[in-house]
């Protein structure tokens, strides 16, 4: 390249005045019917977030008063931390088994094979 050329290339991000809304792909559809337990089919899921592992299980069709109080309940038995959010709930930690057997005893049934 000869010097005083100029090349036409641009780096870097491209900057707007408007506002643009993000989605995120783990959001979950949240339907305004309730069920009651018995008609749920709740499935398990285990993700790793900052090398830690989270149980998360759902779909709750249920009020979200109803969702937190009995992720209270369940947090209060298996001595651990959680949340409800987007229809599923959070435990910290592998606790699949632990809360198939308490759910169960709340009346949830849950997908074949989980």
């Amino acid at each position: 390249m000869s010097k005083n050329k100029k090349l036409d290339f641009f780096i870097g991000a491209k900057i707007e005045d408007s506002w643009a809304e993000i989605e995120s792909p783990q959001k979950t559809k949240i339907s305004n019917t309730i069920l009651e337990p018995a008609k749920h089919f709740l499935y398990f899921k285990k993700e790793k977030r900052r090398g830690k592992t989270v149980t998360l299980v759902g779909e709750f069709q249920i009020t979200k008063n109803d969702a937190n109080t009995l992720v209270k309940t369940l947090k209060k038995k298996l001595g651990c931390g959680g949340k409800y959010s987007d229809a599923l709930m959070e435990f910290q930690g592998e606790l699949r088994d632990k809360l198939k057997v308490l759910l169960l005893e709340e009346g949830y049934r849950f997908r074949q094979g989980h």
